[in-house]
């Protein structure tokens, strides 16, 4: 995949001969001039580097750029229910997130495929894709709000003519997720030229990598995880690190059929026909029979080894399966020679399904001794513990993963409806040439996500609760009853009968519908008015309105009937009966409990950009500056000034370029910041630090409508060589960058707000209920404006060609990128807490160092490509302190101590190939992963937005060009 290093020029589709002006079209900028050099950092891809890379889906090769970090695509968000995002493909430059990276299709806006506002690049037609423009760095002046962190700008073949296509299979050494690509393109003109059609059509099929059994084993065969967990021990000052590092681990709380966890009769368990046993604590534990269910030789909810049959994280899907089909039309007219219009479609859709976990555990049940299906032996030991009827109990403390029911899974699908009219061209005005560029599109994408196998936990509590009444077991509850419940057996795995099924489970789960419209009207122009002392000034201004709007609605049950923060409630109908055993605020899902959502707001923009030549002789060189300056409108927050100012000197020294720019940028908080209604994440394993133990808690995401925009400073400065006459084809560049970002949108983490009360710090304490007994427990998480994001680093690409390298036929290639993040240094402003700095934290998406480096050999027949991607090691956290015991000093809420802070890093090794059959004809082949390098052991399952957790990949394909 060949990346070009200094390429911050490119032609645009379209050269206006009548104008005699060659239009460079640079990204990050409006200035279309000759010979223009941008001064802010740009990496293009061009489309034979994107074919060299044979991915199904262009987003990977991409986001494999070591300045894009955090991108997310069919590897994350697999683990969740809630969040809408699963299959995704969405960038992130610089780590700072997808929400501000501003993604464009032909340098134009496209709507978002979920409310955070972000793109789905797989809803993008890909086989037309020219070349795509990396712009690292901010751009707000020029595109406005979202291009903080930089923007990645996808730019089309307008003009293609002919047929062309590419047909790919693929496969893991795991025998799974087996891929096909089938993508097709044609073009041609008619009318002598003047009419031009381009359209594609494309399907991709991915089957994903699905769940693993209930324990530790992985699908395939997959053997990388040891169910790796970070334990509180709650303990701050005996010497021994607070949060230990484990493998292994046994949560007690919960197995696979049921588990007594406190009590006389803690320890007991259920084996699949429902027989007791003693369970086998890891640790050599031993319970001690308390009210708290503590276990003697374990960590606070956990021991290491044991039976590990019951652990359900195993049954996360590794990636998405995932159906894409796209079809996207450009059809232009020249109306005079040197001007266009034109109109484009895209209609894309993309389905996932992905399972978030095995089961649905649920520790902390109270069963009553008389309940029907427990044992005779377990009722015998309620009567007399340890042969003791004085100490006879007619409750206990349960937990089960619920292996007896069906795993949950998710669908989602999202479609996306766009259109595009336009007009661009060229004019003379007083002998100067004038270019202008005007579109407006409208965009629509509708987003469903459906929920199966999922229980009504409310519903479920009361089946749970079975008693003898006339000589059949039904459920206690005379309300439950007579509203349809039926008793289901949890001790044991006997599967539940048809009825208990449809009670617990109905066959209509929770849903959420969502529709997205976007409105852009966008006019530009850019000239050369005055010839000064060193050259042609450059000038580029423009106007532009938008408009976001979204609406979203969910099932009776998630949502609630009662009206939410003025957003109408759902009422109860035939597929969601009203049912007084639950709530009618709704949350009544185990997960999945989506709320009802609407908002909108609008941008008016107007801009204006420079290029000046500062002077232009042998001596000295030439140097431009580029300032733009902006001016936005918000309906929810008011006007905001951006700016840029910065540079360029090709200095006299040969191929010697030096650059710097800083500008001030913006991001306005999105619909889903300002408006969305709550969004639910359950947690079914969340310490409650108050009583030490795990409990099952709904994490409550709420949108405020309060937020003002972030503001950053982002500063860059670097030195490019590119091919010196005493080094030809050889290009090297280094950039220094510096990001500044004030006001920034975010929220303090379930735990931090858990632990910020319990530990004294903040009065947060009214935001969380751990202990509920009117439903279900909860935190509440709500965005606010903090402090401060700062983060710094380099970037660094190279490169150098040998042509007929010892005299052979083709070109050898060598190429490498590399980005080290310094800092990243999250500052919340909030009292008792410090600046906590998570650069180099592999849990999170900011590794120290990631590089990137290929070598190819090309000829005209055949070529052979070798990639290696290098990820360096990193820690859990950088506010930890590592101690072992003994050695440790006193823990504190900003410097815990830790047993094991270290998180490996990764290197990946790729290659691939192609051989020109016939005459445009090409056969090729890719193998990623080739030593199956394994993702690093980690606290959360695993990182994929960091590591690769599918292992070797091979391909094989076909393209053709007619």
């Amino acid at each position: 995949m060949p990346l070009s290093v200094q390429a911050q020029v490119s032609p645009s589709d379209e050269k206006k001969e009548g104008s005699g002006l060659e239009e460079v079209l640079v990204t990050g900028t409006r200035i279309m001039s000759t010979g223009y050099n941008a001064p802010t950092p740009t990496s293009v891809i061009s489309a034979e580097q994107l074919t060299a890379n044979a991915q199904p889906n262009i987003f990977t090769t991409v986001a494999q750029l070591p300045s894009l970090q955090g991108s997310t695509g069919t590897q994350t968000n697999t683990f969740s229910t809630s969040s809408g995002q699963q299959g995704l493909s969405s960038f992130s430059l610089r780590g700072l997130g997808p929400i501000r990276t501003l993604t464009l299709l032909d340098g134009q806006r496209v709507v978002g495929a979920n409310v955070t506002g972000v793109p789905d690049v797989s809803l993008f037609p890909q086989l037309l894709i020219e070349r795509v423009d990396v712009v690292n760095g901010g751009a707000s002046s020029s595109y406005g709000s979202d291009a903080v962190g930089g923007v990645v700008n996808f730019v089309t073949n307008t003009r293609f003519e002919g047929f062309k296509g590419n047909v790919q299979g693929g496969i893991t050494n795991y025998d799974d997720n087996e891929t096909v690509v089938a993508q097709f393109a044609a073009g041609s003109s008619f009318l002598d030229g003047r009419l031009h059609a381009v359209g594609s059509v494309e399907y991709h099929d991915e089957a994903g990598v699905g769940p693993g059994p209930y324990g530790v084993g992985l699908a395939g065969g997959r053997d990388w995880f040891t169910q790796r967990t970070l334990v509180n021990r709650n303990v701050t000052n005996d010497g021994s690190p607070q949060y230990v590092v484990i493998d292994y681990a046994q949560p007690y709380n919960y197995t696979k059929y049921g588990l007594i966890t406190s009590g006389p009769l803690q320890g007991w368990a259920f084996d699949e026909a429902g027989n007791p046993f003693q369970f086998q604590y890891g640790s050599n534990g031993v319970p001690d029979r308390n009210a708290a269910g503590t276990v003697s030789g374990c960590l606070p909810g956990f021991c290491v080894g044991g039976d590990l049959s019951g652990n359900v994280d195993s049954g996360r899907t590794l990636q998405s399966d995932l159906e894409r089909i796209n079809g996207y039309g450009r059809l232009g007219f020249d109306f005079a020679d040197d001007d266009e219009v034109y109109v484009t479609v895209n209609l894309a859709q993309v389905q996932t399904h992905n399972q978030p976990i095995n089961g649905m555990n649920r520790p902390n049940l109270t069963i009553q001794c008389d309940n029907a299906f427990l044992p005779a032996s377990i009722r015998a030991m309620c009567a007399a513990p340890n042969g003791n009827p004085a100490d006879a109990i007619t409750s206990f403390q349960y937990g089960t993963s619920n292996a007896i029911l069906p795993s949950t899974q998710v669908y989602t699908d999202r479609r996306q409806y766009r259109f595009v009219l336009g007009a661009l061209g060229g004019m003379s005005v007083l002998g100067k040439n004038w270019n202008y560029n005007g579109y407006y599109e409208h965009g629509v994408n509708f987003s469903d996500v459906d929920v199966k196998s999922i229980m009504l936990s409310r519903r479920f509590n009361q089946a749970i609760n079975a008693i003898t009444l006339d000589g059949n077991i039904v459920c206690a509850d005379p309300v439950a009853r007579a509203n349809g419940c039926v008793p289901i057996n949890i001790f044991g795995g006997m599967r539940p009968s048809d009825a208990a099924f449809n009670y617990i489970m109905p066959a209509k789960g929770p849903y959420q519908r969502t529709r997205q419209n976007q409105d852009v009207a966008s006019f530009n122009i850019s000239g050369e008015p005055v010839d000064l002392w060193a050259g042609p000034l450059a000038i580029a201004l423009g106007v532009e309105y938008r408009k976001e709007e979204y609406r979203v609605r969910a099932d009776a049950y998630g949502n609630g009937i009662l009206p939410q923060a003025g957003i109408e409630g759902t009422p109860y109908n035939d597929d969601y009966p009203a049912d007084p055993v639950l709530l009618d605020t709704g949350n009544n899902w185990y997960a999945g409990n989506y709320k009802n959502g609407e908002g909108e707001y609008s941008v008016k923009e107007a801009y204006l950009e420079f290029d000046l030549p500062l002077f232009d002789t042998e001596s000295v060189g030439r140097a431009n500056l580029n300032a733009a300056s902006r001016v936005t409108d918000y309906s929810t927050s008011g006007t905001i000034d951006v700016w840029k100012i910065g540079g360029t000197w090709d200095t006299p020294l040969d191929g010697l370029r030096l650059r710097a720019t800083t500008s001030r940028d913006a991001r306005a908080p999105n619909l889903s910041e300002l408006f969305a209604a709550p969004v639910t994440t359950t947690l079914p394993n969340f310490l409650d630090p108050f009583r030490n133990v795990n409990v099952l808690a709904i994490q409550n995401q709420v949108g405020n409508p309060a937020l003002t925009p972030e503001i950053a400073r982002n500063t860059s400065f670097g030195v490019v060589l590119s091919e010196p006459a005493w080094l030809p084809n050889f290009s090297v560049s280094v950039d220094y960058y510096k990001i500044k970002i004030d006001d920034v949108i975010s929220s303090l983490s379930a735990n931090d707000i858990v632990n910020f009360c319990f530990r004294g710090v903040l009065p947060t304490c009214n935001a969380f209920n751990l202990n509920n007994p009117n439903g279900p427990n909860f935190i509440n998480v709500q965005s606010f404006n903090f402090a401060s994001i700062e983060t710094s680093g380099f970037d660094i690409e190279a490169s150098y060609r040998w042509p007929q390298l010892f005299g052979l036929p083709g070109t050898f290639t060598v190429r490498g990128l590399a980005t080290h993040i310094r800092e990243y240094i999250s500052d919340n402003g909030l009292p008792g807490t410090i600046p906590v700095d998570t650069a180099g934290v592999n849990i999170d998406t900011k590794a120290d160092w990631k590089v990137l480096a290929i070598q190819s050999y090309d000829t005209d027949k055949f070529s052979f490509q070798i990639q290696e991607r290098w990820i360096s090691d990193g820690v859990l956290g950088n506010q930890y302190i590592e101690c072992q015991p003994g050695t440790c000093p006193i823990s504190t809420v900003n410097r815990p101590t830790i047993n094991n802070n270290h998180v490996d890093g990764a290197f990946y090794l790729d290659i691939g190939g192609s051989y020109e059959m016939l005459p445009g004809t090409v056969a090729y082949f890719k193998v990623d992963n080739v030593l199956d390098e394994h993702p690093a052991r980690v606290t959360i399952f695993s990182n994929p937005a960091l590591y690769d957790a599918l292992g070797r990949v091979y391909r094989l394909g076909v393209r053709f060009e007619l």
